[in-house]
């Protein structure tokens, strides 16, 4: 199946490793372009070489600094010539419960996590060149969110309570964009073997152990590839899942129980 991905361009943010990286691959593997964005340059190098200087840009930025989104759009842009899109990922806060996590801890989260991610879409939107394209087949922004948005996880307080926000803000961004023809969505990835998840894993004790417990209660009894993830983030991001706007998308082999 042709994703329609050939000689677009995407922001992809939380991009050096992990879930990030993994979009970043399926995008270039199908023929886009991207725009990488990172805090730690030495990782980024080592992202840019394995995705292609040819068909990547690495941008060194704290996701939470206010000119990070516009200097993004401008390189690809710049580079480019074009911005179909952006994958917006902001990595896990500081774990913490409400009782633990210090105020500073959750004003660097809000600032990083939420409003750091709503920039990058506002950016995003304002500088697209998409504009011309069908309906729905233009511009498209994913927000990578967690499967908290709809289930807390015990120990990661701040991530349960800004990405239930931010799953409000995608429907809402929807709603005000889609007459513009971009779509927003998010994704919501569950225990998908990033080097996140087997932190938390190691934080309540023997990982091997937790991470048999944990497989235990996901239907697929397995944790989920980031290869897995990426794949169905391309997709988002394509012309080909051009009437699909304002959804949240579970990746988790079935282990959340509610809708």
């Amino acid at each position: 199946m042709d994703l329609g991905l050939n000689q677009r361009c995407f922001i992809v943010t939380g991009a050096s490793r992990g879930l990030g990286f993994a979009t970043a691959r399926a995008l270039v593997d199908e023929g886009a372009n991207v725009v990488i964005v990172s805090r730690d340059q030495a990782v980024l190098n080592s992202a840019v070489e394995q995705l292609g200087p040819d068909r990547s840009v690495g941008i060194a930025a704290d996701l939470a600094a206010d000119t990070t989104s516009e200097i993004a759009a401008a390189a690809a842009l710049a580079r480019f010539g074009r911005l179909d899109g952006a994958l917006i990922s902001a990595g896990s806060p500081t774990p913490g419960t409400p009782m633990t996590a210090p105020e500073s801890a959750w004003r660097e989260a809000f600032e990083t996590v939420f409003l750091g991610g709503l920039r990058v879409a506002r950016a995003t939107a304002a500088s697209t060149t998409a504009h011309d394209e069908p309906s729905g087949s233009g511009c498209s922004i994913v927000f990578v969110l967690s499967s908290s948005a709809r289930s807390p996880i015990p120990g990661l307080a701040l991530s349960n309570g800004l990405r239930p926000g931010l799953a409000m803000v995608v429907k809402d961004l929807a709603d005000e964009l889609g007459p513009q023809g971009v779509r927003v969505n998010g994704v919501l990835p569950g225990r998908i073997a990033t080097d996140n998840v087997f932190a938390q894993d190691a934080r309540e004790g023997n990982p091997d152990t937790v991470r048999r417990r944990r497989e235990a209660g996901i239907p697929l009894r397995r944790y989920g590839e980031p290869e897995e993830f990426g794949t169905v983030a391309a997709f988002l991001l394509s012309p080909a899942a051009s009437y699909v706007n304002g959804s949240l998308i579970t990746i988790d082999g079935g282990a959340l129980r509610s809708l």
